[in-house]
């Protein structure tokens, strides 16, 4: 069974810097991409940034140039670096996998809990 657990978020003020972490642990045999959504209240889960095993990576529109995502293969680890926040990035936090657990196996999709970052002065 796959668990991941997430850290780093909180309140922050407007114009300041959040790094989220989330570690995987479990029987991992490959992980193809890790990422960060958000959820807003009210709103719809949306993707924020995906980086695959390779290291390509995709951000979305609304984050571009202020947010950095990056791994760490060896220690399955993903983490979101965000920049100049604003108070409509506040919303829960979710880390997500695209993992398998052995060879012969498809890839799941795994998510974290969910962690609060909250941008208010």
């Amino acid at each position: 069974q796959i668990h991941l657990v997430e850290s780093g978020g909180g309140l922050v003020q407007p114009g300041g810097s959040l790094r989220l972490s989330c570690a995987a642990s479990g029987s991992i045999f490959s992980i193809y991409a890790m990422g960060w959504y958000r959820q807003a209240p009210g709103n719809q889960r949306e993707l924020v940034a995906t980086i695959t095993s390779s290291g390509s990576t995709n951000y979305a529109e609304s984050v571009k140039g202020r947010v950095t995502v990056s791994r760490d293969i060896a220690k399955n680890t993903v983490s979101l670096l965000m920049n100049n926040l604003k108070p409509n990035d506040t919303a829960v936090y979710y880390c997500h996998f695209s993992l398998k657990t052995t060879a012969n196996r498809a890839y799941q999709e795994v998510w974290g809990q969910g962690t609060l970052v909250t941008v208010s002065s």
